[in-house]
C-alpha cells in the first residue's frame, strides 16, 4: 500500500511539474545550451580561418601592417573571452563576448578590403576559397545567431508569464541575457561581405 502511495505521489507531483511549467522551462534551457553551443562553434570557425587569411593577403599586401596589426588583436581579444555554462547568465559577461566579436567582425572587414587595392590577390585562387570559407561562416553565424536569439525569448517569456513565473522564482529561473538589440538588428539579414567585387571573372 505504502509503495502505491508512493508511486501516486510521485506521478502527482510529476504531472504537477509538468503542468506549472518546470519541464518546459528546462527543454528551452537545454534548446539554449545547445543553440549558444553552436554559435561558439561558428565563431570558432571564423577564428580559425584568420591566420591562412592573414598569410595569403601578406604576399600581396606586405606594407598593411596596421590592419595586420588588428586582426591579431582581435584574434587575441577573441581567445581571451569565452562563455561558459556557468557564465552564460552574466549579462556583463555577454556583452564582453559580443564587445570581442564585433571587433573581430570589423578587423576582417578591413582586412578583405585591402584587396580592392592588388588586383594580384584578388585574383589569387586561394584567396578566393578563403572568402567562400569567410562567407559561409558569416552566414551560418547569422543563423546560429537567430536561433539563439529565438530560444531565449521563449525562454523569458516562460520565465516571466503567469503562472509559469512562480515556479519559475520557486527553482530559481530567471531571465537570461540575450544579444543587445543593436546585434538584434544587425543579424535580422544574413550579412553582405565584400570580397573585392568582381574577382570571380578575374581569373
Amino acid at each position: 500500500m505504502k509503495k502505491q502511495w508512493l508511486m501516486g505521489g510521485m506521478l502527482a507531483m510529476t504531472l504537477g511539474l509538468s503542468g506549472c511549467g518546470y519541464n518546459a522551462m528546462q527543454a528551452q534551457d537545454e534548446e539554449i545550451n545547445a543553440s549558444w553551443s553552436e554559435v561558439v562553434n561558428q565563431y570558432q570557425r571564423r577564428a580559425d580561418l584568420v591566420p591562412n587569411l592573414v598569410a595569403t593577403v601578406e604576399r600581396y599586401a606586405k606594407h598593411e601592417e596596421k590592419v595586420f596589426t588588428e586582426v591579431a588583436e582581435a584574434r587575441a581579444k577573441v581567445g581571451s573571452v569565452q562563455i561558459t555554462p556557468e557564465t552564460l547568465n552574466d549579462p556583463q559577461a555577454m556583452a564582453n563576448y559580443q564587445a570581442a566579436q564585433s571587433q573581430m567582425t570589423s578587423a576582417l572587414s578591413r582586412l578583405m578590403m585591402v584587396s580592392e587595392n592588388y588586383p594580384e590577390l584578388k585574383a589569387d585562387a586561394a584567396f578566393q576559397d578563403l572568402q567562400a570559407q569567410l562567407e559561409g561562416t558569416e552566414n551560418r553565424i547569422t543563423v546560429a545567431r537567430n536561433r539563439y536569439i529565438e530560444n531565449v525569448k521563449v525562454y523569458n517569456t516562460t520565465v516571466r508569464q503567469f503562472p509559469t513565473n512562480i515556479t519559475a522564482k520557486v527553482f530559481g529561473m530567471s531571465t537570461k541575457p540575450n544579444f543587445g538589440v543593436e546585434n538584434e538588428q544587425a543579424i535580422s539579414t544574413a550579412p553582405k561581405v565584400e570580397f573585392g567585387g568582381d574577382n570571380k571573372n578575374s581569373n
